[in-house]
């Protein structure tokens, strides 16, 4: 997935009220931009770290920019936007490289279903079946090469599981992919002193059937694309 422009580099100085970041521009400028991740940002918080945004040429946005990429607690880089990892999944859905979801015929995003009122990331379909795909992005490093999700306490991640499980009930497929947006990644776990309910959760619906893929996401200046899967330790 390539950005419009390739990204500009400065320092985080902090994140506030959930969607705004104060940073410093690479010529020593304060600047006040978005901040499109509503999560804890745990470990992705870091004063005086190297990070990266974009610039829009939208004149009726209140602010300028979006924060797009920190630097951790680790010293490694996390992508923090969460509207990015629907897209470079497909992508990569549509690219062929997933051979777990290849061969489906047509992409559907944010399809209404369940009995919890839930929008499915990605329905792909073909003729004779359907596969259901709930894409999470993470971010939490935990160094020594490992990833956990979730961040923080998570009741719709549940329930997101809860929809999966359902649809396996009833003769589909159904995952769970994990983008992982942090370099130096070798394998990923599931936070359950964080969130023990999503864990508990999450291993009834790896009984049920849904299957769990986790890609780690290469981050260049112009782009984010997912490289290559990853261990899952469930």
């Amino acid at each position: 997935m390539k950005f419009s422009k390739p990204l500009r580099r400065g320092i985080f100085l902090r994140r506030y009220k959930r969607f705004f970041a104060d940073i410093k521009t690479a010529d020593g400028q304060p600047l006040t931009i978005h901040c499109p991740n509503t999560g804890s940002m745990k470990n992705c918080q870091v004063v005086g770290g190297p990070c990266w945004y974009s610039l829009s040429d939208n004149v009726k946005r209140k602010l300028p920019g979006t924060l797009e990429r920190v630097t951790t607690s680790f010293g490694n880089l996390a992508g923090i936007n969460t509207a990015l990892p629907n897209k470079i999944v497909r992508e990569a859905i549509e690219q062929g490289k997933i051979n777990e979801l290849a061969d489906y015929t047509r992409i559907r995003t944010e399809v209404c279903y369940g009995e919890e009122n839930s929008r499915i990331d990605l329905l792909l379909e073909r003729s004779d079946d359907a596969c259901y795909v709930e894409v999470k992005s993470v971010t939490l490093d935990m160094g020594s090469g490992l990833a956990v999700f979730p961040d923080a306490v998570t009741a719709r991640g549940s329930k997101h599981l809860r929809e999966l499980t359902a649809m396996v009930i009833a003769g589909h497929r159904a995952v769970l992919f994990f983008c992982i947006q942090l370099t130096a990644v070798e394998r990923v776990a599931i936070a359950g002193d964080i969130d023990p309910e999503y864990a508990r959760t999450l291993e009834l619906a790896v009984s049920a059937g849904v299957e769990v893929i986790a890609w780690e996401c290469s981050m260049a200046d112009d782009g984010s694309a997912l490289s290559r899967p990853l261990p899952m330790l469930l």
